[in-house]
């Protein structure tokens, strides 16, 4: 039995007897203040460069926007949704989405596969592992000027391909031709981009039990079936991971359209939402309309992430 003498009133904190009280001070700045002031750097770098970008192209997006000296005092009214309705009456703004779609549909399962087939054979490979894994990820640190001048050499209408291909060759050519030339691009960027998580999963591979494939192969589980029942579910995480990343550097699809079908032709077939903005905003002068455009694909890119999140990372957990 606890005495309570007068004058020396208990002290009950919140979260349970016998627990000091917290204050003010430690619930903001948490257990360890000195973590927050390490991570505000970080935390500055966001605000400016990603939250404050993006609220203030909200507000663009609802107002008459339109470029002006600096300086200057302009009257820009809200306009409400007219923006966005002048930018998805334009046949073009919907058919950038639809070419985005077809894109992300190609690279994003491509990556997955190859990236982590890649990274498990490289993984179990003893001769020549440090350069085959270099050669991988030379592509994804080249610039992507030289690599473009690489592929339109091969994938032009004289190109190595076509001169291979012979008769099978397509008419017209991959890049100028409406039904080729974003699965071109596709696959152009699923292969500059895989060493990058090849070393994704690499990094996973390194963290699953060699005991889990020595069980199975006690149970008679040749390679393949190893593969889908160890592996797999073991760089679960890292798939999670290459997915999100995958799905937001695709739908932010500017420089491989802009540099190989010379502005996202023939007749739009290759554009991007972000390429069309860039258009619209900076060569048209139509930055609210280009503002719109964004925020709708901001707003899709989160939602296919939060599926993504769901699906495969409720399955991990």
């Amino acid at each position: 039995m606890t005495t309570i003498t007068s004058g020396s009133p208990a002290r009950v904190s919140a979260g349970g007897p016998g627990k000091p009280k917290r204050s003010l001070w430690h619930r903001i700045m948490g257990r360890q203040p000195l973590g927050l002031l390490f991570s505000s750097p970080y935390l500055a770098f966001v605000i400016i460069v990603f939250a404050f970008p993006i609220v203030y192209a909200v507000w663009i997006s609802f107002h008459d926007f339109f470029f002006a000296a600096p300086g200057a005092s302009v009257d820009r009214p809200f306009v409400g949704l007219e923006n966005y309705v002048a930018a998805f009456s334009d046949p073009r703004v919907i058919r950038s989405f639809g070419n985005i779609g077809v894109f992300l549909i190609i690279n994003v399962p491509l990556t997955v596969i190859l990236s982590l087939v890649l990274a498990t054979a490289l993984n179990k490979v003893v001769h020549l592992r440090t350069f085959l894994r270099v050669s991988y990820y030379v592509p994804y640190v080249t610039a992507s000027v030289a690599v473009v001048a690489v592929w339109l050499f091969l994938f032009n209408n004289d190109g190595l391909v076509n001169s291979l291909l012979g008769p099978l060759a397509p008419n017209p050519s991959w890049l100028i031709n409406d039904n080729l030339a974003m699965p071109t691009i596709a696959f152009y960027v699923t292969w500059k981009q895989l060493g990058f998580y090849i070393l994704l999963y690499l990094a996973a591979l390194q963290n699953v039990p060699k005991e889990l494939y020595e069980s199975a192969s006690t149970d008679g589980a040749g390679t393949f079936r190893q593969f889908i029942s160890v592996t797999v579910p073991a760089v679960r995480p890292a798939t999670l991971l290459v997915l999100l990343v995958s799905t937001v550097t695709g739908a932010n699809l500017f420089t491989e359209p802009y540099l190989l079908t010379n502005g996202g032709g023939p007749n739009g077939a290759s554009a991007s939402p972000v390429l069309l903005m860039y258009q619209l905003g900076i060569q048209q002068g139509q930055p609210d309309t280009a503002a719109a455009i964004g925020i709708v694909l901001v707003i899709l890119v989160l939602l296919i992430a939060f599926l993504q999140n769901r699906f495969v990372g409720e399955r991990e957990s």
